[in-house]
């Protein structure tokens, strides 16, 4: 009997090529008006008891096809618990095996964070005492970009994420932030609401998550070269968040995301920007080097190159906010692959190490909040 796979569902992302007996070549679509393609979500329906190879043959078209060797897909008989599937890279195809335990199985880049996921963490966080929301505007299909505002204090905090729909891991972090935030008995939080004023998007480009993309918008716009001058056409997602922090003004900026080939957690600044000083690089290095001591979830050994003097991208937001506003701003990265230095061998980096990892830099923002403004 033949089994069937679809993906026409939030997030989705998949077309059959081909299925015969127990083996299917697959192939991932493209985002919409771009040619960025990695992110993968789809279902397998009638294959229970069979063991399968799923085949994405157009692997060495993607992205970052660096990202595939060590890398394991991720597969879940539930849509909710996920796991580490035996998965393979060579020649342009990237090869998961897995077993079908029922009639119903997930296969994903990385653990999906759906857009009912998303309008249920506002709702459920809008409703508590103490935080408000905001919708800044809406984006080119129409959904609305969201916006959690809590804490009193005078020190201007930015958390922003999922610039790149595709990079999940980052709005679970998101949703680790704020569910340590809004704890009434942690006295961290406490401190930093009464310190701080915290500003919160969980997702930055909801038509890139909805319709299953990687990197881009409704239009085929990657929002993280959009700072420098983002318009109402192509950017309006960057361009309602840039009009909101012209209202606060910004003392710390961080901007959460995933990172497809580097197997660890870790930072990029604003080296680089035309205004750079000691003492404003200062304190994004000492955040970066305090928190890589503080959890062994982060280092500092692996990372981009960084801008030689003058030389940084003010169209993406880190850079951007330091230089305009004089914010300690940075880019966290999380890995699709495993953490190397700390693996996890059934669930490899996942939901529940991204929402920790938010915790912890929060514990490190509370120890230096003093310090920024």
């Amino acid at each position: 009997m033949t089994f069937s796979i679809s993906s026409d569902f939030d997030g989705g992302n998949i077309r059959v090529v081909a299925i015969e007996g127990d083996r299917a070549d697959l192939e991932i679509v493209p985002d919409h008006m771009s040619d960025f393609y990695q992110w993968f979500y789809f279902r397998v329906s009638g294959a229970a008891g069979r063991d399968l190879t799923l085949r994405i043959v157009n692997g060495g078209g993607a992205a970052y096809p660096g990202g595939w060797p060590d890398y394991k897909a991720r597969a879940s008989h539930d849509d909710e618990s996920w796991h580490q599937a035996d998965t393979d890279y060579a020649d342009g195809v990237l090869t998961i095996r897995v077993r079908a335990e029922g009639d119903a199985l997930w296969l994903a880049y990385f653990a999906p964070y759906s857009s009912d996921r998303h309008a249920a963490l506002v709702s459920r966080m809008a409703a508590l005492p103490g935080v408000s929301h905001r919708v800044l505007g809406h984006t080119i299909d129409g959904r609305a970009l969201d916006l959690l505002r809590l804490g009193t204090g005078a020190k201007q905090v930015w958390l922003y994420a999922r610039q790149h729909p595709g990079e999940t891991m980052a709005e679970w972090w998101m949703e680790g932030a704020l569910e340590k935030l809004v704890d009434p008995a942690d006295p961290v939080a406490a401190a930093l609401r009464d310190k701080a004023t915290f500003h919160l998007v969980p997702n930055m480009n909801p038509d890139g998550a909805a319709r299953g993309h990687l990197r881009t918008n409704a239009v085929g716009v990657n929002l993280n070269r959009e700072w420098h001058a983002p318009s109402a056409e192509q950017s309006p997602e960057v361009l309602a968040v840039v009009a909101a922090m012209a209202e606060t003004g910004v003392d710390f900026a961080m901007d959460v995301h995933g990172d497809e080939a580097i197997p660890a957690a870790f930072m990029a600044g604003f080296e680089g920007i035309p205004s750079w000083t000691e003492a404003q690089g200062g304190l994004y290095f000492k955040f970066r080097d305090t928190l890589a001591a503080r959890t062994p979830d982060f280092q500092t050994r692996l990372g981009y190159v960084v801008s030689r003097p003058g030389q940084a991208n003010l169209s993406m937001s880190t850079p951007y906010l330091a230089e305009r506003f004089g914010a300690i701003s940075m880019t966290l990265e999380m890995p699709f692959k495993d953490n190397f230095g700390a693996p996890d061998p059934v669930q490899g980096w996942s939901p529940e190490r991204s929402k920790a990892l938010a915790r912890a830099c929060l514990d490190n923002l509370a120890a230096m909040i003093d310090e920024m403004g």
